[in-house]
Protein backbone atom coordinates (compact mmCIF):
# COMPACT_ATOMS: atom_id res chain seq x y z
CA UNK A 1 0.00 0.00 0.00
CA UNK A 2 1.00 3.30 -1.05
CA UNK A 3 1.31 6.09 1.89
CA UNK A 4 2.39 9.70 0.41
CA UNK A 5 3.52 10.94 3.64
CA UNK A 6 5.99 8.43 4.09
CA UNK A 7 9.21 9.45 2.46
CA UNK A 8 10.94 6.60 1.41
CA UNK A 9 8.11 5.38 -0.65
CA UNK A 10 7.82 9.47 -2.18
CA UNK A 11 11.56 8.63 -3.49
CA UNK A 12 10.14 5.58 -5.15
CA UNK A 13 7.90 7.68 -6.78
CA UNK A 14 10.27 9.53 -8.17
CA UNK A 15 12.90 6.67 -9.41
CA UNK A 16 10.07 4.57 -10.89
CA UNK A 17 7.03 6.77 -11.52
CA UNK A 18 3.84 6.88 -10.03
CA UNK A 19 2.14 3.81 -8.75
CA UNK A 20 -0.15 2.38 -11.76
CA UNK A 21 -3.25 3.62 -12.25
CA UNK A 22 -6.70 1.20 -10.73
CA UNK A 23 -7.87 -0.83 -14.32
CA UNK A 24 -11.24 0.64 -14.94
CA UNK A 25 -14.98 -1.37 -14.32
CA UNK A 26 -14.63 -2.18 -18.40
CA UNK A 27 -10.88 -3.49 -18.24
CA UNK A 28 -12.19 -5.85 -15.27
CA UNK A 29 -15.05 -6.76 -16.57
CA UNK A 30 -13.52 -8.13 -20.25
CA UNK A 31 -10.88 -9.80 -18.11
CA UNK A 32 -13.83 -11.78 -16.11
CA UNK A 33 -15.15 -12.78 -19.40
CA UNK A 34 -12.23 -14.33 -20.80
CA UNK A 35 -11.71 -18.50 -20.55
CA UNK A 36 -8.60 -19.22 -18.15
CA UNK A 37 -6.83 -20.91 -20.65
CA UNK A 38 -4.13 -23.74 -18.89
CA UNK A 39 -0.57 -23.80 -19.75
CA UNK A 40 0.36 -27.32 -20.50
CA UNK A 41 3.45 -28.71 -19.35
CA UNK A 42 6.02 -29.96 -21.76
CA UNK A 43 5.81 -34.03 -20.69
CA UNK A 44 2.19 -33.55 -20.53
CA UNK A 45 -0.29 -35.39 -23.43
CA UNK A 46 -3.86 -34.43 -22.92
CA UNK A 47 -6.88 -36.28 -23.90
CA UNK A 48 -9.26 -35.68 -26.97
CA UNK A 49 -12.14 -33.04 -26.20
CA UNK A 50 -14.75 -34.56 -23.99
CA UNK A 51 -17.55 -36.31 -27.43
CA UNK A 52 -21.11 -36.72 -26.11
CA UNK A 53 -21.90 -39.32 -28.11
CA UNK A 54 -18.65 -41.68 -27.21
CA UNK A 55 -19.73 -41.23 -23.74
CA UNK A 56 -23.62 -41.78 -24.42
CA UNK A 57 -22.35 -44.97 -26.41
CA UNK A 58 -20.03 -46.24 -24.17
CA UNK A 59 -22.50 -46.34 -21.31
CA UNK A 60 -24.60 -48.51 -23.53
CA UNK A 61 -21.37 -51.50 -23.37
CA UNK A 62 -21.99 -54.33 -20.60
CA UNK A 63 -19.35 -53.70 -17.34
CA UNK A 64 -17.81 -56.82 -17.98
CA UNK A 65 -16.88 -56.12 -21.66
CA UNK A 66 -13.82 -54.02 -22.04
CA UNK A 67 -11.93 -53.37 -25.01
CA UNK A 68 -8.87 -51.31 -26.44
CA UNK A 69 -5.87 -51.22 -28.13
CA UNK A 70 -2.78 -53.23 -28.08
CA UNK A 71 -0.62 -50.17 -27.06
CA UNK A 72 -0.75 -46.07 -26.88
CA UNK A 73 2.13 -44.64 -28.26
CA UNK A 74 0.46 -43.54 -31.74
CA UNK A 75 1.09 -39.40 -32.69
CA UNK A 76 -1.70 -40.27 -35.62
CA UNK A 77 -4.57 -40.76 -33.11
CA UNK A 78 -4.60 -36.84 -32.20
CA UNK A 79 -7.81 -35.85 -32.20
CA UNK A 80 -9.12 -39.66 -31.75
CA UNK A 81 -7.55 -40.26 -28.38
CA UNK A 82 -5.12 -36.93 -27.52
CA UNK A 83 -5.69 -33.14 -28.61
CA UNK A 84 -3.96 -32.31 -31.46
CA UNK A 85 -0.47 -32.05 -29.55
CA UNK A 86 1.77 -32.61 -31.45
CA UNK A 87 3.05 -35.54 -29.94
CA UNK A 88 6.60 -37.70 -30.45
CA UNK A 89 5.71 -41.32 -30.69
CA UNK A 90 8.34 -41.17 -27.40
CA UNK A 91 6.38 -39.04 -25.42
CA UNK A 92 3.20 -40.88 -26.18
CA UNK A 93 5.09 -44.24 -24.75
CA UNK A 94 6.33 -42.72 -21.37
CA UNK A 95 3.06 -39.85 -20.86
CA UNK A 96 0.28 -41.11 -22.99
CA UNK A 97 -1.35 -44.17 -20.97
CA UNK A 98 -3.03 -41.32 -18.76
CA UNK A 99 -4.90 -39.68 -21.43
CA UNK A 100 -5.65 -43.28 -23.62
CA UNK A 101 -7.41 -44.13 -20.14
CA UNK A 102 -9.37 -40.78 -20.36
CA UNK A 103 -11.26 -42.35 -23.56
CA UNK A 104 -14.57 -43.57 -22.84
CA UNK A 105 -14.42 -47.13 -24.84
CA UNK A 106 -10.98 -47.88 -23.67
CA UNK A 107 -11.41 -49.36 -20.81
CA UNK A 108 -7.95 -52.28 -21.52
CA UNK A 109 -4.90 -52.20 -23.01
CA UNK A 110 -2.17 -54.45 -24.40
CA UNK A 111 1.03 -54.41 -22.55
CA UNK A 112 3.47 -55.91 -25.57
CA UNK A 113 6.83 -54.49 -24.47
CA UNK A 114 6.80 -57.15 -21.91
CA UNK A 115 7.48 -59.38 -24.36
CA UNK A 116 10.74 -58.22 -25.08
CA UNK A 117 11.84 -57.22 -22.14
CA UNK A 118 10.82 -58.39 -18.41
CA UNK A 119 9.01 -55.53 -16.76
CA UNK A 120 10.02 -54.55 -13.34
CA UNK A 121 7.11 -54.58 -10.41
CA UNK A 122 8.01 -50.46 -10.17
CA UNK A 123 7.60 -50.37 -13.94
CA UNK A 124 4.12 -52.05 -13.91
CA UNK A 125 2.86 -50.05 -10.82
CA UNK A 126 4.10 -46.92 -12.87
CA UNK A 127 1.39 -48.02 -15.01
CA UNK A 128 -1.31 -49.20 -12.87
CA UNK A 129 -1.17 -45.56 -11.23
CA UNK A 130 -1.92 -43.38 -14.51
CA UNK A 131 -5.37 -45.47 -15.11
CA UNK A 132 -8.55 -45.62 -13.46
CA UNK A 133 -10.07 -48.10 -10.90
CA UNK A 134 -11.67 -49.93 -13.14
CA UNK A 135 -9.20 -50.08 -16.21
CA UNK A 136 -7.24 -53.83 -16.87
CA UNK A 137 -4.05 -54.58 -18.95
CA UNK A 138 -3.30 -58.14 -20.93
CA UNK A 139 0.10 -58.06 -20.46
CA UNK A 140 2.53 -60.70 -22.89
CA UNK A 141 5.10 -62.72 -21.12
CA UNK A 142 8.97 -62.06 -22.06
CA UNK A 143 9.78 -64.20 -25.24
CA UNK A 144 12.96 -65.63 -22.74
CA UNK A 145 10.42 -67.97 -21.43
CA UNK A 146 8.08 -68.24 -24.25
CA UNK A 147 10.00 -68.56 -27.04
CA UNK A 148 11.61 -72.11 -28.21
CA UNK A 149 14.88 -70.66 -29.97
CA UNK A 150 17.17 -67.81 -29.03
CA UNK A 151 16.96 -65.62 -31.89
CA UNK A 152 19.21 -63.02 -33.87
CA UNK A 153 18.46 -59.77 -34.09
CA UNK A 154 16.55 -60.47 -37.56
CA UNK A 155 13.90 -63.19 -35.94
CA UNK A 156 15.48 -65.91 -37.22
CA UNK A 157 16.33 -68.96 -34.59
CA UNK A 158 19.61 -69.35 -33.77
CA UNK A 159 19.65 -72.42 -31.21
CA UNK A 160 17.21 -74.07 -28.33
CA UNK A 161 16.15 -72.32 -25.96
CA UNK A 162 16.92 -73.59 -22.49
CA UNK A 163 14.93 -71.21 -20.51
CA UNK A 164 11.60 -72.50 -22.79
CA UNK A 165 8.52 -72.72 -20.69
CA UNK A 166 10.44 -72.96 -17.48
CA UNK A 167 8.12 -72.19 -14.60
CA UNK A 168 10.38 -70.43 -12.26
CA UNK A 169 11.43 -67.56 -14.93
CA UNK A 170 7.67 -67.36 -15.48
CA UNK A 171 6.89 -66.46 -12.14
CA UNK A 172 10.17 -64.55 -11.41
CA UNK A 173 10.22 -62.17 -14.80
CA UNK A 174 6.39 -62.07 -15.31
CA UNK A 175 3.41 -63.34 -13.35
CA UNK A 176 5.10 -61.97 -9.46
CA UNK A 177 5.99 -58.62 -10.79
CA UNK A 178 3.25 -58.03 -12.98
CA UNK A 179 0.78 -58.90 -9.96
CA UNK A 180 2.67 -57.06 -7.60
CA UNK A 181 2.83 -53.57 -9.51
CA UNK A 182 -0.87 -53.80 -11.55
CA UNK A 183 -2.24 -55.35 -8.31
CA UNK A 184 -6.45 -56.11 -9.20
CA UNK A 185 -5.98 -54.14 -12.66
CA UNK A 186 -4.65 -57.52 -14.37
CA UNK A 187 -7.04 -58.75 -16.75
CA UNK A 188 -5.18 -61.18 -18.54
CA UNK A 189 -1.64 -62.31 -18.42
CA UNK A 190 -0.82 -64.08 -21.54
CA UNK A 191 1.53 -66.75 -22.71
CA UNK A 192 1.84 -66.26 -26.89
CA UNK A 193 4.06 -68.93 -27.86
CA UNK A 194 6.15 -67.88 -30.66
CA UNK A 195 6.13 -70.31 -33.72
CA UNK A 196 7.52 -73.59 -32.79
CA UNK A 197 10.14 -75.45 -34.74
CA UNK A 198 9.54 -78.61 -36.93
CA UNK A 199 10.65 -81.26 -34.13
CA UNK A 200 8.18 -79.44 -31.42
CA UNK A 201 5.35 -79.36 -33.73
CA UNK A 202 5.77 -83.16 -34.38
CA UNK A 203 5.63 -83.62 -30.57
CA UNK A 204 2.78 -80.96 -29.52
CA UNK A 205 2.11 -83.43 -26.26
CA UNK A 206 5.71 -82.80 -24.77
CA UNK A 207 5.20 -79.32 -25.09
CA UNK A 208 1.39 -79.24 -23.81
CA UNK A 209 2.86 -81.26 -20.32
CA UNK A 210 5.50 -78.25 -20.38
CA UNK A 211 2.86 -75.92 -20.51
CA UNK A 212 0.87 -77.48 -17.77
CA UNK A 213 3.64 -77.95 -15.65
CA UNK A 214 4.63 -73.56 -15.72
CA UNK A 215 0.71 -72.86 -15.28
CA UNK A 216 0.24 -75.21 -12.86
CA UNK A 217 3.36 -73.31 -10.83
CA UNK A 218 1.80 -69.80 -10.82
CA UNK A 219 0.56 -68.01 -7.83
CA UNK A 220 -2.70 -67.74 -7.88
CA UNK A 221 -4.47 -64.69 -9.54
CA UNK A 222 -7.56 -63.89 -7.49
CA UNK A 223 -6.72 -63.43 -4.10
CA UNK A 224 -4.28 -60.17 -5.66
CA UNK A 225 -6.60 -59.56 -9.47
CA UNK A 226 -10.10 -61.12 -8.73
CA UNK A 227 -10.56 -60.81 -12.63
CA UNK A 228 -7.29 -61.37 -13.81
CA UNK A 229 -6.70 -65.29 -15.93
CA UNK A 230 -3.42 -67.33 -16.97
CA UNK A 231 -4.12 -67.49 -21.08
CA UNK A 232 -2.40 -69.40 -23.91
CA UNK A 233 -1.95 -67.85 -27.32
CA UNK A 234 -0.38 -69.59 -29.97
CA UNK A 235 0.86 -68.91 -33.69
CA UNK A 236 0.70 -72.92 -35.26
CA UNK A 237 -2.56 -73.53 -36.54
CA UNK A 238 -1.48 -77.69 -35.24
CA UNK A 239 -2.95 -76.64 -31.79
CA UNK A 240 -6.55 -76.27 -33.20
CA UNK A 241 -6.29 -79.82 -34.96
CA UNK A 242 -9.73 -81.11 -33.67
CA UNK A 243 -7.59 -84.78 -32.45
CA UNK A 244 -5.19 -82.30 -29.86
CA UNK A 245 -8.36 -79.92 -29.22
CA UNK A 246 -9.81 -82.09 -26.20
CA UNK A 247 -6.37 -82.61 -24.93
CA UNK A 248 -5.61 -78.97 -25.05
CA UNK A 249 -8.53 -78.24 -23.45
CA UNK A 250 -8.65 -80.31 -20.82
CA UNK A 251 -5.00 -78.55 -19.66
CA UNK A 252 -6.08 -75.40 -19.30
CA UNK A 253 -9.32 -76.29 -17.55
CA UNK A 254 -7.02 -78.11 -14.64
CA UNK A 255 -4.62 -74.87 -14.69
CA UNK A 256 -7.70 -72.60 -14.28
CA UNK A 257 -6.54 -70.99 -17.62
CA UNK A 258 -8.07 -70.11 -20.81
CA UNK A 259 -7.05 -70.00 -24.56
CA UNK A 260 -6.27 -66.50 -25.99
CA UNK A 261 -8.44 -66.29 -29.60
CA UNK A 262 -5.37 -65.06 -31.32
CA UNK A 263 -6.57 -63.29 -34.88
CA UNK A 264 -3.61 -63.46 -37.02
CA UNK A 265 -3.21 -64.62 -40.40
CA UNK A 266 -0.95 -67.29 -39.36
CA UNK A 267 -3.85 -69.02 -37.47
CA UNK A 268 -7.22 -70.32 -38.40
CA UNK A 269 -10.49 -67.54 -38.51
CA UNK A 270 -12.51 -66.89 -35.45
CA UNK A 271 -15.35 -68.96 -35.86
CA UNK A 272 -12.88 -72.04 -36.03
CA UNK A 273 -11.33 -70.62 -32.97
CA UNK A 274 -14.63 -70.93 -30.86
CA UNK A 275 -14.83 -74.56 -30.27
CA UNK A 276 -11.74 -74.21 -28.30
CA UNK A 277 -13.51 -71.97 -26.35
CA UNK A 278 -17.08 -73.53 -25.58
CA UNK A 279 -14.74 -76.18 -24.39
CA UNK A 280 -13.42 -74.20 -21.75
CA UNK A 281 -17.14 -73.11 -20.88
CA UNK A 282 -17.70 -71.42 -18.44
CA UNK A 283 -14.71 -68.59 -18.68
CA UNK A 284 -13.66 -65.78 -19.37
CA UNK A 285 -13.01 -64.50 -22.86
CA UNK A 286 -9.62 -62.77 -24.15
CA UNK A 287 -9.00 -62.16 -27.84
CA UNK A 288 -6.01 -60.50 -29.15
CA UNK A 289 -6.91 -58.83 -32.98
CA UNK A 290 -3.76 -58.58 -34.48
CA UNK A 291 -3.78 -58.47 -38.26
CA UNK A 292 -6.14 -58.32 -41.30
CA UNK A 293 -5.98 -61.38 -43.33
CA UNK A 294 -5.61 -59.76 -45.99
CA UNK A 295 -1.63 -59.57 -45.84
CA UNK A 296 -1.31 -62.84 -45.37
CA UNK A 297 0.45 -64.58 -42.47
CA UNK A 298 3.65 -62.55 -42.82
CA UNK A 299 2.41 -59.49 -43.65
CA UNK A 300 2.86 -57.30 -40.67
CA UNK A 301 5.46 -54.88 -42.87
CA UNK A 302 3.08 -54.54 -45.22
CA UNK A 303 0.34 -53.49 -43.09
CA UNK A 304 2.22 -51.54 -41.25
CA UNK A 305 3.38 -49.26 -44.36
CA UNK A 306 -0.24 -49.48 -45.65
CA UNK A 307 -1.90 -48.64 -42.76
CA UNK A 308 0.28 -45.56 -41.21
CA UNK A 309 -0.42 -43.52 -40.07
CA UNK A 310 -3.19 -45.54 -37.93
CA UNK A 311 -5.34 -42.44 -38.09
CA UNK A 312 -8.01 -43.59 -40.95
CA UNK A 313 -9.88 -47.47 -41.26
CA UNK A 314 -8.46 -48.91 -44.91
CA UNK A 315 -9.58 -52.33 -44.86
CA UNK A 316 -12.86 -53.20 -42.52
CA UNK A 317 -13.27 -56.59 -41.69
CA UNK A 318 -16.85 -57.18 -41.63
CA UNK A 319 -17.26 -61.18 -40.65
CA UNK A 320 -14.46 -60.65 -37.72
CA UNK A 321 -16.46 -57.76 -36.51
CA UNK A 322 -19.36 -59.37 -36.36
CA UNK A 323 -18.95 -62.78 -34.62
CA UNK A 324 -17.04 -61.01 -32.29
CA UNK A 325 -19.44 -58.66 -31.00
CA UNK A 326 -22.02 -61.90 -30.96
CA UNK A 327 -19.45 -63.57 -28.71
CA UNK A 328 -18.63 -60.67 -26.80
CA UNK A 329 -22.32 -60.04 -25.94
CA UNK A 330 -23.06 -63.81 -25.27
CA UNK A 331 -20.31 -64.31 -22.91
CA UNK A 332 -20.61 -60.65 -21.11
CA UNK A 333 -24.59 -62.12 -20.96
CA UNK A 334 -23.76 -65.25 -18.73
CA UNK A 335 -21.38 -63.16 -16.37
CA UNK A 336 -18.04 -63.57 -17.74
CA UNK A 337 -15.53 -61.00 -18.51
CA UNK A 338 -14.48 -60.24 -21.42
CA UNK A 339 -11.36 -58.87 -22.97
CA UNK A 340 -10.44 -57.51 -26.38
CA UNK A 341 -7.16 -55.69 -27.47
CA UNK A 342 -7.09 -54.08 -31.27
CA UNK A 343 -3.83 -53.96 -33.21
CA UNK A 344 -3.75 -50.94 -35.78
CA UNK A 345 -3.16 -53.45 -38.21
CA UNK A 346 -6.26 -55.23 -37.81
CA UNK A 347 -7.86 -52.79 -39.66
CA UNK A 348 -6.03 -49.38 -40.16
CA UNK A 349 -7.10 -47.56 -36.40
CA UNK A 350 -7.42 -49.40 -33.19
CA UNK A 351 -9.79 -46.92 -31.63
CA UNK A 352 -11.98 -46.71 -34.73
CA UNK A 353 -12.40 -50.51 -34.69
CA UNK A 354 -12.91 -50.31 -31.12
CA UNK A 355 -15.66 -47.78 -31.58
CA UNK A 356 -17.08 -50.35 -34.39
CA UNK A 357 -17.22 -53.17 -32.02
CA UNK A 358 -18.78 -50.93 -29.79
CA UNK A 359 -21.79 -49.62 -31.99
CA UNK A 360 -22.18 -53.07 -32.50
CA UNK A 361 -22.69 -53.93 -28.88
CA UNK A 362 -25.23 -50.92 -28.80
CA UNK A 363 -27.34 -52.20 -31.61
CA UNK A 364 -27.29 -55.96 -30.68
CA UNK A 365 -27.93 -55.76 -27.25
CA UNK A 366 -28.19 -59.15 -25.42
CA UNK A 367 -29.65 -60.04 -21.94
Amino acid sequence: MWYAETPVFTMQDDLFGAPPAAPSPHVLAQAASEPIVRRRRTNEVCPAPADAALQALAATIPPRVRIGSSSWSYPGWAGLVWDEGPYSESLLSKEGLHAYSQHPLLRVVGVDRSFYRPLTQDQYARYAAQVPDDFRFVVKAPSHVTDALVRGEDGRGLQPNPAFLDPVLATQDFVAPALAGLGHKVGALVFQLSPLPRHLLHNLPLVLQRMRTLLLAQPPLSPTAPDGVLALEVRDPEWLDPLFMPELAAMLREAGATWCLCLHAKMPRLADQLPLLRKLWPGPMVCRWNLNPLHGAYGYEDAQREYSPYDRIHDVDQDTRELLVRTMAGIAGAGQNVYVTISNKAEGCAPLSVRALAEGLAANPRP
